[in-house]
Protein backbone atom coordinates (compact mmCIF):
# COMPACT_ATOMS: atom_id res chain seq x y z
CA UNK A 1 0.00 0.00 0.00
CA UNK A 2 2.67 2.12 0.59
CA UNK A 3 6.36 2.09 0.33
CA UNK A 4 9.03 4.76 1.51
CA UNK A 5 12.67 4.39 0.39
CA UNK A 6 15.46 6.82 1.27
CA UNK A 7 13.02 9.36 1.50
CA UNK A 8 14.47 12.99 2.18
CA UNK A 9 12.34 16.27 1.90
CA UNK A 10 14.17 19.37 1.75
CA UNK A 11 12.34 22.79 1.79
CA UNK A 12 13.79 26.05 -0.07
CA UNK A 13 15.18 27.76 2.87
CA UNK A 14 17.32 24.47 3.67
CA UNK A 15 15.15 22.77 6.64
CA UNK A 16 15.24 19.19 6.24
CA UNK A 17 11.86 17.66 7.40
CA UNK A 18 12.55 14.18 6.48
CA UNK A 19 16.11 12.46 6.32
CA UNK A 20 16.31 8.79 4.99
CA UNK A 21 13.05 7.76 6.01
CA UNK A 22 11.67 4.16 4.66
CA UNK A 23 9.40 1.84 6.01
CA UNK A 24 6.07 0.21 4.92
CA UNK A 25 2.75 -0.26 5.27
CA UNK A 26 1.27 -3.03 3.94
CA UNK A 27 -2.79 -3.11 2.96
CA UNK A 28 -5.35 -2.90 5.10
CA UNK A 29 -2.79 -1.88 8.58
CA UNK A 30 -3.86 0.82 10.90
CA UNK A 31 -0.30 2.85 11.56
CA UNK A 32 0.34 5.72 13.84
CA UNK A 33 2.78 8.20 12.80
CA UNK A 34 4.21 9.91 15.99
CA UNK A 35 6.28 12.89 16.91
CA UNK A 36 6.31 15.63 18.33
CA UNK A 37 5.77 18.87 16.61
CA UNK A 38 7.95 19.56 14.15
CA UNK A 39 9.12 15.68 13.44
CA UNK A 40 8.05 15.51 10.01
CA UNK A 41 4.57 14.38 10.32
CA UNK A 42 2.21 16.46 7.98
CA UNK A 43 5.59 16.69 5.77
CA UNK A 44 5.04 12.69 5.00
CA UNK A 45 1.14 12.64 4.89
CA UNK A 46 1.95 15.38 1.84
CA UNK A 47 4.33 13.42 0.10
CA UNK A 48 1.64 10.07 0.71
CA UNK A 49 -0.95 12.03 -1.30
CA UNK A 50 1.52 13.69 -3.94
CA UNK A 51 0.58 17.57 -2.55
CA UNK A 52 4.46 17.60 -2.36
CA UNK A 53 7.25 15.78 -3.96
CA UNK A 54 10.21 14.18 -2.32
CA UNK A 55 13.67 15.30 -2.64
CA UNK A 56 15.18 12.10 -3.14
CA UNK A 57 14.20 8.47 -2.40
CA UNK A 58 11.07 6.28 -4.09
CA UNK A 59 7.56 6.63 -2.48
CA UNK A 60 4.92 4.28 -3.65
CA UNK A 61 1.21 4.50 -2.72
CA UNK A 62 -1.16 2.36 -4.09
CA UNK A 63 1.38 0.38 -6.46
CA UNK A 64 2.26 3.87 -8.10
CA UNK A 65 5.60 5.28 -8.22
CA UNK A 66 5.23 8.83 -7.17
CA UNK A 67 8.13 9.83 -8.76
CA UNK A 68 6.57 9.02 -11.80
CA UNK A 69 3.43 9.96 -11.93
CA UNK A 70 2.08 13.16 -13.75
CA UNK A 71 0.46 16.04 -13.50
CA UNK A 72 -2.89 14.64 -14.77
CA UNK A 73 -2.65 11.41 -13.12
CA UNK A 74 -3.01 12.77 -9.61
CA UNK A 75 -6.65 13.19 -9.38
CA UNK A 76 -7.20 9.31 -10.02
CA UNK A 77 -4.47 8.60 -6.99
CA UNK A 78 -6.38 10.73 -4.90
CA UNK A 79 -10.00 9.27 -5.06
CA UNK A 80 -8.14 6.25 -3.50
CA UNK A 81 -6.70 8.71 -0.32
CA UNK A 82 -9.27 10.17 2.05
CA UNK A 83 -7.46 13.22 3.42
CA UNK A 84 -8.67 14.41 6.90
CA UNK A 85 -6.11 17.86 7.94
CA UNK A 86 -5.47 19.07 11.06
CA UNK A 87 -7.57 21.92 10.18
CA UNK A 88 -10.77 20.68 8.45
CA UNK A 89 -11.03 22.94 5.68
CA UNK A 90 -14.79 22.82 6.21
CA UNK A 91 -16.90 25.04 3.48
CA UNK A 92 -18.68 26.95 6.35
CA UNK A 93 -20.98 28.91 3.86
CA UNK A 94 -22.74 25.36 3.16
CA UNK A 95 -24.41 22.75 5.13
CA UNK A 96 -22.92 19.41 6.31
CA UNK A 97 -24.61 17.53 3.61
CA UNK A 98 -23.29 20.05 0.89
CA UNK A 99 -19.72 19.70 2.27
CA UNK A 100 -19.45 15.62 2.17
CA UNK A 101 -21.36 16.27 -1.73
CA UNK A 102 -18.30 18.55 -3.27
CA UNK A 103 -15.97 15.54 -3.59
CA UNK A 104 -18.54 13.78 -5.67
CA UNK A 105 -19.76 16.84 -7.74
CA UNK A 106 -15.79 16.96 -8.74
CA UNK A 107 -15.93 13.69 -9.95
CA UNK A 108 -19.11 13.76 -11.63
CA UNK A 109 -21.14 11.45 -9.84
CA UNK A 110 -25.05 11.83 -10.76
CA UNK A 111 -26.67 14.14 -8.68
CA UNK A 112 -29.13 11.37 -7.35
CA UNK A 113 -26.40 8.84 -6.46
CA UNK A 114 -24.11 11.70 -5.16
CA UNK A 115 -26.93 12.24 -2.40
CA UNK A 116 -27.45 8.94 -1.33
CA UNK A 117 -23.58 8.26 -1.07
CA UNK A 118 -23.10 11.61 0.90
CA UNK A 119 -26.21 10.70 3.40
CA UNK A 120 -24.82 6.91 3.93
CA UNK A 121 -21.15 8.51 4.51
CA UNK A 122 -23.38 11.02 7.30
CA UNK A 123 -25.27 8.42 8.67
CA UNK A 124 -21.92 6.38 9.16
CA UNK A 125 -20.48 8.62 11.25
CA UNK A 126 -23.44 9.55 13.14
CA UNK A 127 -24.36 13.05 11.72
CA UNK A 128 -27.19 11.92 9.43
CA UNK A 129 -29.74 13.77 11.50
CA UNK A 130 -27.54 16.87 11.17
CA UNK A 131 -27.43 17.03 7.57
CA UNK A 132 -29.04 20.46 6.82
CA UNK A 133 -26.79 22.17 10.25
CA UNK A 134 -24.48 24.42 9.28
CA UNK A 135 -20.85 23.68 10.07
CA UNK A 136 -21.10 26.76 12.78
CA UNK A 137 -23.82 25.03 14.68
CA UNK A 138 -21.71 21.19 15.10
CA UNK A 139 -19.70 20.84 17.77
CA UNK A 140 -15.87 20.51 17.68
CA UNK A 141 -16.17 16.48 17.55
CA UNK A 142 -19.31 16.51 15.04
CA UNK A 143 -17.21 18.81 12.67
CA UNK A 144 -14.17 16.47 12.52
CA UNK A 145 -17.15 13.92 11.72
CA UNK A 146 -18.20 16.00 9.10
CA UNK A 147 -14.70 16.15 8.03
CA UNK A 148 -14.23 12.37 7.92
CA UNK A 149 -17.57 11.81 6.14
CA UNK A 150 -16.13 14.00 3.33
CA UNK A 151 -12.71 12.02 3.29
CA UNK A 152 -14.58 9.14 2.75
CA UNK A 153 -17.42 9.56 0.77
CA UNK A 154 -15.40 8.32 -2.80
CA UNK A 155 -14.67 4.86 -0.71
CA UNK A 156 -10.73 5.85 -0.54
CA UNK A 157 -8.71 2.54 0.07
CA UNK A 158 -6.31 4.37 1.91
CA UNK A 159 -7.30 6.91 4.72
CA UNK A 160 -4.85 9.45 5.87
CA UNK A 161 -5.78 11.67 9.18
CA UNK A 162 -3.45 14.49 10.71
CA UNK A 163 -4.06 15.30 14.04
CA UNK A 164 -7.71 14.53 14.13
CA UNK A 165 -8.45 14.51 17.74
CA UNK A 166 -5.66 17.09 19.03
CA UNK A 167 -8.77 19.25 20.00
CA UNK A 168 -11.13 17.50 21.38
CA UNK A 169 -11.83 16.49 24.86
CA UNK A 170 -11.21 12.68 25.63
CA UNK A 171 -15.05 12.03 25.08
CA UNK A 172 -14.80 12.96 21.36
CA UNK A 173 -11.80 11.76 20.93
CA UNK A 174 -12.64 7.92 21.83
CA UNK A 175 -15.84 8.33 19.53
CA UNK A 176 -13.75 9.85 16.91
CA UNK A 177 -10.80 6.99 17.25
CA UNK A 178 -13.47 4.71 17.33
CA UNK A 179 -14.84 5.83 13.71
CA UNK A 180 -11.56 4.70 12.05
CA UNK A 181 -11.50 1.48 14.01
CA UNK A 182 -14.74 1.04 12.41
CA UNK A 183 -13.47 1.83 8.75
CA UNK A 184 -10.44 -0.37 9.39
CA UNK A 185 -12.16 -3.15 10.22
CA UNK A 186 -13.60 -3.09 6.56
CA UNK A 187 -10.49 -3.60 5.05
CA UNK A 188 -9.60 0.23 5.00
CA UNK A 189 -5.73 1.49 5.41
CA UNK A 190 -5.82 4.02 7.78
CA UNK A 191 -2.71 6.19 8.74
CA UNK A 192 -3.00 8.33 11.69
CA UNK A 193 -0.53 11.23 12.63
CA UNK A 194 -0.46 12.13 16.55
CA UNK A 195 1.52 13.37 18.90
CA UNK A 196 -0.14 11.76 21.26
CA UNK A 197 -1.12 7.93 20.18
CA UNK A 198 -4.09 6.36 22.22
CA UNK A 199 -4.61 2.74 22.70
CA UNK A 200 -7.62 1.61 20.64
CA UNK A 201 -9.45 -1.54 22.01
CA UNK A 202 -9.26 -4.19 19.40
CA UNK A 203 -6.69 -2.63 17.21
CA UNK A 204 -2.66 -3.68 17.19
CA UNK A 205 -1.08 -0.98 15.19
CA UNK A 206 2.20 -0.34 13.27
CA UNK A 207 3.99 2.34 14.82
CA UNK A 208 6.04 4.86 13.01
CA UNK A 209 8.11 7.07 15.31
CA UNK A 210 9.97 10.50 13.38
CA UNK A 211 12.35 12.71 15.50
CA UNK A 212 13.31 15.70 13.47
CA UNK A 213 12.59 14.12 10.70
CA UNK A 214 14.33 10.68 10.91
CA UNK A 215 12.60 6.99 11.91
CA UNK A 216 12.99 5.96 15.13
CA UNK A 217 10.84 3.03 15.24
CA UNK A 218 12.80 0.14 14.49
CA UNK A 219 9.48 -2.33 14.25
CA UNK A 220 8.73 -0.36 11.32
CA UNK A 221 10.47 -2.95 8.78
CA UNK A 222 12.78 -1.01 6.01
CA UNK A 223 11.32 -1.17 2.87
CA UNK A 224 13.35 -2.86 0.01
CA UNK A 225 14.85 -0.39 -2.36
CA UNK A 226 13.67 -1.88 -5.68
CA UNK A 227 9.63 -1.92 -4.27
CA UNK A 228 10.28 2.21 -5.34
CA UNK A 229 11.96 1.79 -8.43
Amino acid sequence: MIVFSSVCKRYPEGREALKDVSFEIADGKFAWVTGRSGAGKTTLFRLIAAIERPSSGGIVVNGQNLASLGRRALPYLRRNIGLVFQEQKLLFDRNALANVLLPLAIVGLPPRDAERRALAALDKVGLLDRAKAMPVALSGGEQQRLAIARAVVNRPALLLADEPTAKLDNDSAADILGIFREFHRVGVTVVIASHDPRPIPGVEPQLIALEQGRLLDTAASAAPVEAAQ
